[in-house]
């Protein structure tokens, strides 16, 4: 199976795992909460994840017309779960597609104008923006649980 095709794979599930998130929380306000020692909401990591994937691999990889607003990623408050849900579904629409058409030569292309400022292949920025996305799934589980009491969530597996 072609590594498009693997990643392609591994975000719609991780996608369909952030949702499953999203709607876990029991009440729309807990989404725009903290606990102490944390910074960041589990509403403003999901909406930093969708702008993240929509600006790198859906504007930047996939030609897709999009405006990152990095700063409402953290700054934006009381989107119900409905919201954050539909953004998912709508990146979790695009991200697999845009990863299933690249080439072998476009995973290949170095790019030195990449975050975090190093020359990186395409595909080699792709394992990062998994990583990053699997990082903050993480965080978006725990504060879950930490600020409902809730169990871990029954995730999707791959297809």
């Amino acid at each position: 199976m072609a590594l498009q095709t693997q990643l392609a794979d591994l975000f719609h599930r991780d996608l369909t795992r952030l949702l499953q998130q999203v709607e876990a929380f029991p009440e729309d306000s807990l989404l725009w909460q903290v606990a102490p020692g944390i910074t960041n909401s589990a509403g403003n990591l999901v909406l930093h994840l969708e702008g993240n994937l929509r600006e790198f691999i859906g504007r930047q990889m996939g030609g897709v017309a999009y405006q990152r607003e990095r700063e409402v990623e953290f700054g934006a408050r009381g989107l119900t779960r409905a919201e954050l849900a539909a953004r998912v579904e709508g990146v979790r629409a695009l991200v697999p597609g845009v990863l299933r058409q690249m080439t072998a030569e476009q995973l290949e292309f170095v790019d030195g104008q990449r975050p975090p400022g190093l020359p990186l292949s395409t595909q080699q920025f792709l394992f990062h923006l998994y990583g990053h996305f699997s990082y903050h799934l993480g965080q978006i589980d725990y504060l879950r649980r930490l600020l409902t009491e809730g169990a871990a969530v029954r995730y999707a597996n791959l297809p």
